[in-house]
């Protein structure tokens, strides 16, 4: 099970496995990660970027498919992934079972106040609450 929070609220989401998409927010490059929930936590399984962005440019090992660079971070389990979350770029997008959601259709949009609080995803036993 999938935990969000951002600041007071939180949603457990029934899943397993799951895809958080965005777009970077200088060069407007497409980047996509493949994650895992497991006991010890959250294991990136790929990633994938359309083109060199700032910060995420293609590993040496990388492979050109579908139009895609795709690789394996080789990164142990995070106990909890932090993103930040602005008004001034597009949402973080979830997707699961073949269905994409920006972040906001499971946790309301922030409040200006709110845009310095990170957005949490962890792995979770139950519904928080």
């Amino acid at each position: 099970m999938l935990c969000l929070s951002a600041g007071a609220l939180s949603v457990a989401l029934a899943l397993n496995t799951f895809t958080l998409t965005w777009v970077h927010s200088v060069q407007k490059t497409e980047i996509q990660e493949d994650w895992r929930v497991e006991a010890d936590g959250l294991r990136v399984i790929e990633s994938r970027i359309k083109g060199s962005a700032a910060g995420y440019d293609p590993p040496a090992d990388s492979v050109l498919r579908d139009g895609w660079w795709r690789y394996d971070p080789h990164l142990p389990p995070l106990h909890e992934l932090r993103l930040a979350r602005s008004g001034a770029v597009a949402d973080w997008r979830l997707c699961a079972d073949g269905l994409c959601k920006p972040i906001s259709a499971y946790l309301p949009p922030i409040s200006d106040a709110e845009s310095q609080e990170p957005l949490l995803l962890s792995a979770c036993d139950k519904p928080p609450g």
